[in-house]
């Protein structure tokens, strides 16, 4: 298996979209200085990476007939292979989370593999397909808190959401989707980018947060629902296979955004802004390797 082929199959550039999750949980915990929060985002990746390897493998008689071009139907990558890589990477996520976080991270970690492989293997062909990857979402937020995941619940539902319509538009990325759907999905975008943009009281109980970091917070959310509810707006008025898409790329790109607001939220403005600078990288990225 070539390198160039195993970046296709975890998808390598979407892996952008992932570790401002924990780094948002953290924050909202208090606990963004502590030691392991910022090695928590490689275990986010190694599970992001293994549900898309996952994806694959589940997918491949399917793709065989939609999407031959991807890497196990083309023959680039074998099914086992595949399943290699996952199981792999499920074990290096979840083998850093223990060692980053301590034994709270690593039942976090171990739940949020358990749903990411659930939803690849049991639950994608059925209606509950968005509600887990949704919760598979709001899990790596809470893995970010550490000891402390009450108080990261609001980030956890900002992205869970925001995750919840993008997977509900994505199934309309072969034949089409419904306007329903994309208005859904647009709802969701809203509702996590104003829980991104309201100030929010952190771990330490101060709540009045600095202009600056206000004025952040709400462009971030700005910059994140312009920019991914444009895309679902056109899907809602050309509901076709190729806006879904469109749409789909551009909610997965947009979850750096919305992370980038959630730690202005939380007072982590250094974060935030080092966070942005990998939203155009995700997108030129992507170009090269797509996200889905």
């Amino acid at each position: 298996m070539r390198l160039r082929d195993l970046a296709r199959l975890v998808r390598l550039p979407a892996a952008l979209s992932v570790p401002g999750d924990t780094l948002a949980g953290a924050a909202a915990a208090g606990r963004l200085g502590g030691p392991g929060a910022w090695a928590l985002p490689a275990a986010s990746v190694c599970l992001y990476w293994a549900g898309m390897a996952l994806n694959d493998y589940a997918d491949r008689e399917v793709d065989a007939v939609e999407r031959p071009e991807r890497p196990i139907p083309s023959g680039a990558v074998r099914p086992g292979e595949a399943l290699a890589v996952a199981a792999g990477l499920t074990a290096a996520g979840v083998g850093v989370a223990a060692v980053a976080g301590g034994p709270r991270t690593a039942g976090t970690a171990a739940a949020l593999a358990v749903t990411v492989w659930s939803y690849d293997l049991l639950l994608k062909p059925t209606p509950l397909a968005p509600l887990g990857m949704a919760a598979a979402r709001g899990l790596d937020v809470l893995m970010g808190a550490g000891e402390r995941p009450a108080d990261a619940a609001r980030p956890a539902l900002a992205l869970a959401a925001h995750t919840l319509g993008v997977t509900a538009l994505s199934r309309g990325e072969v034949h089409g989707t419904r306007p329903c759907v994309a208005a859904g999905a647009l709802s969701c975008t809203l509702a996590g980018a104003a829980l991104a943009a309201v100030p929010a009281r952190t771990a330490s109980g101060r709540t009045a947060r600095s202009t600056a970091e206000r004025i952040l917070a709400g462009a971030l959310a700005g910059v994140f629902a312009v920019g991914v509810g444009a895309a679902q707006g056109r899907a809602l008025t050309e509901p076709g296979a190729h806006q879904a898409r469109s749409a789909t790329g551009a909610g997965i790109r947009g979850m750096i955004p919305l992370q980038a607001a959630l730690l202005a939220r939380y007072g982590a403005v250094g974060a935030a802004c080092a966070l942005t600078v990998g939203a155009p990288v995700a997108a030129r990225a992507s170009k090269a390797v797509p996200v889905t």
